[in-house]
């Protein structure tokens, strides 16, 4: 089902500038955090946490109701941006390209930490080819100028861009800085003195911060006023005000970024894009209502706040639930910018610059595919160990296709099924497999295809550990658990 409510505020301009010189393009800048969850931000519900600039950038422009990554982690969701490719093809599943969790509880050999019997079994990469073209790359070539500030988490080829800087202050694509309670406000004034340099050319922008990501600190003033605001009265939950003081030098980001564009006159020759990576981390924030967290290929793992400012263009207060995901950045981006994409490597995405004038796409079926283990904790324990009732993993072997208001996971550890209509069902607590058979049959047969079709690894070889009582070190570990 499509619903889009937008619609073109200048009709002269028919798909936005398109074709026109350098001068006439838009501008874009890619806002994205890191683990920010769906119900983080105020537009989607949230009490505790303060997201006033998210949310006047979302009223501004259109909100993406139904807006994924193309991964449930980090590094993978980073690739399909970047490449225009789904992991089938990056083959880069997880961080540390390795299954986490007991060895002992999973069914299938895969690539796996604190051994080495599952090295080899398949492919599993830590980062991009340089051979791939980027978006900066491609970007690049329509005379844009490129910039990235932030996490980038792709390997050591920059892809393309003009600046690659981690932390604001030129520092190196390997480096991290996790925790660092300065380092939002550092890549915003980096993104500004971009704009500064470059407001009479064409530019891109990937502000990819290292917020809300563990490990968990902010600055103490602002982490004070949370735990005031937590003890000024009862509250559903037990929030965490430092995560709030994170989220907050996001939004502060995103305010400052809209300011930088507006002094310059650039709002109207410019698109902002704001997104998260992947779900909510569970343990210092909750997804509710949606199923699961980061990690998981429940709702909870996978659907992510969005929005789209472009005045003149983009109808203020607009919404679409047309799902798009993360290998659908290249081709719209590359459409604004009047680029070509590559022709030497796939590009899995499809163009949403229709949705943004308030036009509709055609229904497509966007996918997922995860073929490692993935333990989880608390309320993130959402799939069990094969065989049992034990719920202990946030994923398993699976890959998932959506369409139109239907998603279907497949389970390779027994290739059953679990088929969601996500429209009378967000949660994902009814398992309509059993009662539509006819459309599950349906989605798995486009699914089986997907993954031929992108060559997908599926894991098959048994585990030779699978079932065997914990030792040593381990069972020693597990029972203290």
């Amino acid at each position: 089902m499509v619903l889009v409510t937008a619609t073109l505020l200048a009709p002269h301009l028919g798909p936005p500038l398109l074709g026109a010189d350098s001068a006439g393009r838009p501008n874009i800048v890619y806002i994205m955090a890191d683990d920010l969850g769906w119900s983080d931000v105020g537009y989607n519900g949230a009490k505790f946490y303060e997201t006033p600039n998210i949310d006047a950038l979302c009223r501004s422009g259109m909100e993406f109701t139904s807006a994924y990554p193309g991964a449930a982690n980090c590094m993978p969701s980073r690739a399909c941006i970047m490449s225009g490719m789904y992991v089938t093809r990056t083959q880069m599943w997880t961080p540390g390209m390795r299954a986490k969790g007991e060895s002992e509880k999973m069914k299938f050999l895969v690539p796996r930490n604190r051994d080495k019997k599952g090295d080899g079994v398949f492919p599993s990469k830590g980062g991009l080819s340089p051979g791939v073209t980027s978006i900066a790359e491609v970007l690049k070539d329509a005379g844009y100028k490129t910039a990235h500030f932030g996490k980038w988490h792709l390997g050591p080829n920059g892809q393309g861009f003009d600046v690659n800087d981690t932390n604001g202050l030129g520092a190196g694509l390997g480096q991290k800085f996790y925790g660092d309670i300065n380092v939002a406000e550092k890549l915003t004034d980096a993104a500004c003195d971009f704009i500064d340099k470059n407001r009479s050319n064409p530019f891109f922008i990937y502000l990819s911060h290292w917020d809300v990501h563990s490990p968990f600190r902010a600055r103490k003033e602002v982490v004070a006023k949370y735990k005031e605001k937590l003890e000024s009265r009862d509250w559903d939950r037990n929030w965490n005000p430092t995560y709030a003081a994170m989220i907050e030098a996001v939004d502060t980001s995103v305010g400052r970024i809209r300011e930088k564009l507006q002094r310059h006159g650039l709002t109207e020759n410019t698109l902002v894009m704001f997104t998260s990576d992947n779900g909510g981390a569970s343990g210092i924030t909750w997804c509710a209502p949606l199923k699961g967290a980061k990690g998981a290929f429940y709702e909870g793992g996978i659907r992510v706040p969005a929005c789209v400012s472009w005045p003149g263009v983009v109808e203020p207060g607009s919404s679409c639930d047309t799902p798009i995901t993360g290998v659908d950045l290249m081709p719209t981006f590359a459409e604004l910018a009047g680029a070509t994409l590559p022709s030497d490597q796939s590009v899995d995405g499809r163009s949403w610059v229709p949705l943004l004038s308030g036009r509709s796409l055609p229904e497509r079926a966007i996918f997922w595919h995860y073929p490692l283990y993935l333990s989880g904790a608390g309320y993130n324990k959402v799939v069990p160990v094969f065989g049992t009732d034990q719920m202990y993993w946030r994923a398993t072997p699976c890959s998932v296709i959506r369409r139109g208001d239907w998603k279907l996971i497949q389970f390779f550890e027994d290739d059953s099924a679990e088929l969601y209509n996500l429209r009378s069902d967000l949660g994902e607590q009814n398992d309509l497999s059993k009662s539509h058979p006819e459309k599950t049959a349906q989605l798995l047969d486009q699914l089986r295809q997907w993954q031929k079709d992108t060559q997908a690894v599926i894991p098959t070889r048994l585990n030779p550990d699978f079932g065997k009582p914990a030792s040593g070190k381990r069972a020693a570990a597990n029972k203290k658990r």
